[in-house]
């Protein structure tokens, strides 16, 4: 028999070893299967169809599909095996969710690292014997570079075929390229949030402090799970992985890249500086560093301030000398793209008592103002990702993201594109359990009420109430519901959070109302209601308004960072001023957080 099977994904033939799950085969020739657990059976996302003799399917397809998608030949790919010749269809994996690009931030006076100096010099002869090098930095009166290598290799026949007229590129106290002509007029920065589910780039034009194009993608790491934790464990089971890891990470930074500089019409080689914001493990698993320890207790990071890290140790096209402004990170769980957060948001410069969450699969937050700050970070897992939802999905199309009591007081359902509802995202969510939670047909402990009292309490919802298999269930378009576990899995998250400000309100001495302001970072925290957030006990108990969307702030503290020297060392600064609250050794916090998940 042969060890060999000959598959087609979409028409693309490969050939695997035999026994394989087709979601490795699928993720070993670099077709995208969507997983949010990486591939372990527990999101039963990784949907493909058999267009011809499907397998016998297992226990786990029972549970995912219905009757009918299991003989139409749907099955999981991470639970099927490669044991014949097989032509499968995969869906199209969603590569732009619906994500924040923007941010709460604070003008910045222009001060960028890079500076462009025109000159035209005079050309040496037997009477005027100066090196080429002492030419170019003698005709840079304001600074005082000292200069690359590479510079050198090509500086001699630079300076000729420009007959001596010439711009002199300098980043910080390097020069770093000498170019023909006048180009003064152009030169860009590239600012990254690199997030464990979507990348944002924005490309600046460092002349003007201006954004010129912004793009954002899901992480090519998705197939490796949702959470960082996932893809630590992956690292830790395959010795491969790693490297497809970070391959994965930098090919996302790079087709970014590639987007911003092809819609403005820039050359890599005018991008002289980039600027990363992401939590510890993306920027470990981007640059390669073995992220494991950041994974088991007592979570150490390979380091706080990185070496000179350049554009092409990320994977990104840009200048050859470029560098790469990498964020420092508090601690495993509080990275770098909370500092980038804070120092967007100000929160080191305000007298008010502020609160910062960013609500994502790990939920970081920081409490103070200018005289303070306390940080810690909460699992929140991947509820608000849509991950772990029966009927989740990622914010793209078709998602159901807000949901709300009409005034016949039936449902009324907002959808991302204005599309048929194929599912619920993690702001749908917390909508739909917030209403079910108003209308009485959850009670205080999340569960279900019985269906004649819902029938009594709320008589035009009672009728979704229905059981798919032995779970009770709420219909909220024909095929999307959401399932008793679905809301024990928000509990579960909005416990985690409410525990962690809870903490750092006591350490602080403080109470709720207290809490002037409450910045909800992030992509979800930007389409998440204030209104359900506040009812469900996500956040403290405040007016509405003194809770803010702050959109992407990690991506505004990355562009503060290229426009500005002194906020990037103001960025720098935040490490010494910061103190972290570690939740995982408190013997009191599973009481706490058992304490936070009623309604």
């Amino acid at each position: 028999m042969s060890q060999r099977v000959d598959l087609r994904f979409n028409d693309r033939p490969v050939r695997v070893p035999r026994g394989v799950t087709l979601f490795d085969a699928a993720s070993w020739n670099g077709i995208a299967i969507d997983s949010t657990c990486g591939g372990h059976g527990t999101c039963k996302k990784c949907r493909i169809r058999f267009r011809t003799d499907p397998p016998a399917p297992t226990s786990l397809d029972i549970r995912a599909y219905t009757a009918q998608e299991i003989t139409d030949g749907w099955r999981l790919a991470c639970r099927t095996t490669a044991v014949t010749d097989a032509d499968v269809e995969v869906p199209p994996l969603t590569t732009r969710p619906k994500a924040a690009t923007v941010g709460v931030g604070r003008q910045v006076i222009l001060r960028p690292a890079i500076h462009k100096r025109y000159l035209e010099l005079a050309e040496p002869d037997l009477t005027d014997q100066a090196t080429d090098l002492e030419r170019v930095l003698a005709g840079l009166t304001d600074l005082d570079p000292k200069a690359d290598l590479h510079v050198l290799k090509t500086l001699g026949s630079t300076l000729r075929r420009a007959d001596f007229k010439v711009t002199a590129v300098v980043a910080d106290d390097t020069l770093i390229a000498v170019e023909p002509g006048d180009t003064t007029g152009r030169g860009f920065g590239l600012a990254f949030d690199l997030g464990t589910t979507t990348v944002v780039a924005t490309l600046l034009d460092l002349t003007t402090g201006t954004p010129v194009a912004v793009e954002s993608m899901l992480n090519k790491q998705q197939p490796f799970g949702a959470d960082v934790i996932t893809r630590i464990s992956a690292t830790m089971l395959d010795a491969s992985a790693l490297d497809k890891l970070r391959d994965l990470a930098q090919q996302t930074l790079a087709e970014l890249a590639t987007a911003v500089c092809d819609n403005s019409k820039v050359q890599p080689s005018e991008v002289y500086e980039v600027a990363l914001a992401g939590n510890a493990t993306m920027v470990h698993l981007a640059l390669g560093l073995d992220p494991e320890p950041l994974g088991v207790a007592p979570f150490i990071m390979a380091a706080r301030l990185l070496p000179e890290v350049r554009a092409r140790d990320l994977g990104v096209p840009a200048h050859p000398a470029a560098r790469a402004v990498v964020f420092p990170a508090f601690g495993a769980y509080v990275g770098g793209d909370i500092t980038a957060g804070l120092l967007a948001s100000g929160m080191d410069r305000d007298p008010r008592i502020r609160l910062f969450i960013d609500i994502g699969t790990n939920c970081e937050i920081v409490l103070g103002g200018r005289d303070w700050l306390l940080a810690t970070a909460a699992p929140a897992g991947p509820a608000f990702e849509g991950a772990a939802i029966r009927c989740g999905m990622r914010a793209a199309d078709g998602a159901i993201e807000a949901v709300a009591l009409a005034g016949d007081g039936d449902l009324k359902l907002t959808v991302i594109g204005d599309a048929e509802p194929a599912g619920l995202c993690g702001s749908g969510l917390v909508d739909a359990v917030t209403v079910l939670v108003q209308a009485g047909l959850l009670d205080a402990s999340g569960r279900f009420v019985a269906s004649a009292d819902a029938r009594r309490i709320a008589p035009r919802l009672a009728g979704r109430l229905a059981t798919i298999g032995k779970e009770r269930v709420f219909m909220l378009h024909e095929g999307v519901y959401l399932a008793q576990r679905d809301v024990r899995e928000l509990q579960f998250a909005k416990a985690a959070i409410a525990t962690g400000w809870r903490i750092l309100l006591e350490e602080a001495g403080l109470t709720a109302d207290d809490v002037k302001q409450v910045l909800l970072a992030g992509s979800f925290g930007s389409y998440l209601s204030p209104k359900s957030a506040i009812r469900i006990g996500l956040v403290p108990d405040v007016p509405v308004s003194r809770v803010v969307a702050a959109g992407n702030v990690a991506g505004e503290g990355a562009k503060m960072a290229l426009l500005s020297v002194r906020e990037r060392a103001a960025g720098l600064a935040l490490l010494e001023e910061v103190r972290y609250v570690e939740l995982s050794d408190r013997p009191d916090f599973n009481d706490r957080f058992i304490d936070q998940l009623g309604f």
